[in-house]
């Protein structure tokens, strides 16, 4: 916000907002028409991005973050009791690079013993990069609506689905707020959902560029920190008082070294889950100038 507003002013180059809706239609725009110089991304869609060539580098800045172990909902007709219950059934999510989804099926696999190779993975919008091919186990259900082939049946479980009316559709993890604490004190993770990425030309014709976006996106945050510290805090910033709480006086650090685990993490689960064909080293995905020696 202090960004948009003009409360910092960056130094070296001019700032102009421009605002999308929804925001994963501006990744679409940058993935596919290197539609912006600097845009904010799903940290999934730019490993993909990478895979496949895209010209565009990350600085570690990481404005989004989310608990993931509430983002999963099953139907009770369809025999789920326990997590484990999803292998060999028909789970639906936007799309299958979708970072939310990337989490939610990590964490299933590696804390729940899920086998996600098992499972039919029902999508129902395109993936951001257009070359990429979707696994086997992948089926495409174009245009549908995930809550009310939840509630149908028509699909078993599902990540992102929203909200449901249906008496039938219920959370699959209990407590999923203190699972989600509780497996950050175990990994020291608290899932980056977004990062931002910068064209490569712009890199090479400026390569100061990527320290002075890194070091205004980390002073535009200062009073967002302070409102969290003095109780000055809007409605719409009550999450992150309560995620201080938990992973310390600043809930979304920015820099490598602070989320290494995190971006490990999510790396490793790209591979595991054949979004990306070669895991790069952590430092590799941001730009030179932006990660601590």
């Amino acid at each position: 916000m202090a960004l948009k507003d003009g409360t910092v002013v960056p130094k070296g180059f001019e700032f102009e907002h421009v605002s999308v809706e929804p925001i994963i239609a501006a990744f679409r725009r940058m993935v596919r028409n290197a539609g912006f110089d600097i845009s904010e991304m799903a940290i999934s869609t730019y490993l993909c991005a990478r895979d496949w060539g895209k010209q565009f580098t990350a600085i570690p800045v990481f404005p989004v973050r989310a608990w993931q172990h509430g983002g999963v909902a099953f139907n009770a007709k369809s025999g789920i009791e326990t997590p484990k219950d999803l292998n060999g059934k028909r789970v639906g999510v936007r799309a299958y690079t979708v970072t939310s989804g990337l989490w939610a099926r990590g964490i299933l696999q590696e804390e729940y013993g899920v086998d996600l190779d098992s499972i039919t993975w029902v999508v129902n919008d395109e993936e951001h990069v257009a070359e990429y091919q979707l696994p086997a186990n992948v089926e495409v259900a174009a245009g549908k609506d995930l809550a009310k082939m939840l509630a149908d049946g028509e699909i078993d479980a599902a990540i992102g689905a929203g909200r449901s009316e249906s008496p039938d559709v219920k959370p699959l993890i209990p407590n999923a707020q203190q699972a989600a604490f509780d497996y950050y004190q175990k990994k020291g993770v608290f899932p980056i959902n977004h990062t931002v990425v910068i064209q490569n030309r712009h890199l090479q014709e400026h390569p100061e560029l990527a320290a002075q976006v890194f070091d205004a996106f980390k002073q535009a945050k200062e009073p967002y920190l302070r409102r969290l510290a003095d109780g000055t805090a809007s409605v719409e910033e009550q999450n992150g008082v309560k995620d201080r709480q938990i992973v310390g006086k600043d809930p979304v650090p920015y820099g490598v070294e602070a989320n290494r685990a995190a971006l490990e993490a999510v790396i490793r689960f790209n591979l595991d889950q054949k979004i990306i064909r070669q895991a790069p080293r952590v430092e590799d995905i941001f730009a030179p100038g932006t990660v601590e020696p």
